[in-house]
């Protein structure tokens, strides 16, 4: 038997890669290229890697899957970089929807039927009620989250034909090893300039550590992947202005919070993204001033998952992994001169 995480150099796949391949497990990750992530999912150099595109069935017909083979589905477009709102559903449903299609089928036809798929939060939209059971009524804000509920429709229609399908949704993933729309704020904080607040920081905004999903979607496989779907959200999180302020103090910034009126605020980036010129996507905006919770006591009842990282510590990790890399290419700048001369 052997692990196919479909996106498995990418954030959270590869840090489930690493964790199979320390419980001795034969993994092969599948992802366009080998890049960034590689030294995460990659620790004992035991990862076979296979380079496909998920939206070319061509590609995925040249990966051998055995019936009893366990399949993840970490492969996803998100909400960084920023797209036009023309753009969204080209660049969101290929990937998101197609790809899992694809993905699908090819276990189909190879007799494999467990699998570990990974959604969003963002399906749900604007807040309904708190915290949110995995219950919620869904009503995804843009093409991100319509895509990604797509593939649970689609997954309930797999486990009518004998499928077992274990399926996640997380809030934001935070912790070392990825940015995205995070360093627009190291940005700020770094520059010492005044960091905006959509509100007034008075509410949690959730988010999930990279190594408590990779742990969740290992404990499904270890639970024979229920028939469910899971949020996955940290453990009391704090209000955004407190976790801010935490973090410019980490930075030794003189940065500023400054609350703002979320109505206008929205308004204004409404309108930047009615006429394609976005700084922040909507299913990020709209919800920003919402207070965001998502229960997660159905996934300690049925998998044993307890998140086990704070908020605030995984923010901290994203951002000095940042400075450093900042700190090593300037070191390389200063070098690279005298290296030449001599």
């Amino acid at each position: 038997m052997k692990h196919i995480i479909y996106g498995g150099d990418g954030f959270v796949g590869s840090h489930l890669a690493g964790m199979l391949i320390n419980e001795g497990k034969r993994v092969v990750v599948a992802d366009i290229v080998k890049g960034d992530h590689a030294h995460y999912c990659d620790p004992k150099n035991a990862v076979e890697f296979v380079a496909l595109d998920i939206t070319k069935p061509e590609d995925l017909a040249n990966l051998e899957i055995a019936p009893e083979d366990v399949v993840y589905n970490m492969s996803a477009m998100m909400l960084s970089p920023i797209v036009t709102r023309a753009e969204r559903h080209d660049f969101f449903w290929p990937v998101n929807y197609h790809g899992t299609v694809n993905i699908l089928n090819a276990m189909e036809k190879s007799g494999a039927c467990n699998l570990v798929h990974f959604t969003t939060d963002m399906i749900y939209g604007h807040t309904v009620f708190n915290p949110m059971t995995e219950d919620h009524p869904v009503a995804p804000i843009g093409e991100y989250g319509a895509s990604k509920l797509a593939t649970e429709h689609l997954a309930d229609d797999y486990r009518k034909r004998g499928f077992n399908i274990s399926i996640f949704r997380p809030r934001l993933i935070i912790g070392p090893g990825r940015l995205g729309i995070l360093e627009k704020l190291f940005k700020l904080i770094d520059h010492n300039l005044p960091v905006p607040m959509i509100g007034s920081g008075n509410n949690p905004y959730q988010f999930i550590s990279v190594f408590d999903c990779a742990e969740a979607a290992r404990l499904a496989w270890k639970a024979g992947f229920p028939n469910e779907a899971y949020n996955l959200g940290s453990n009391n999180p704090p209000p955004v202005k407190r976790l801010l302020g935490d973090l410019i103090k980490e930075a030794n910034s003189w940065s500023i919070l400054v609350p703002t009126p979320a109505p206008l605020v929205k308004f204004a980036l409404n309108t930047l993204d009615w006429i394609n010129t976005p700084i922040m996507d909507p299913e990020q905006y709209m919800i920003a001033d919402e207070t965001c919770i998502l229960d997660c006591s159905k996934g300690k009842r049925d998998l044993g998952w307890i998140p086990k990282h704070r908020d605030e510590d995984m923010l901290k990790a994203a951002y000095r992994e940042y400075r450093a890399k900042i700190d090593a290419g300037k070191s390389s700048t200063t070098i690279a001169p005298t290296a030449e001369a001599t």
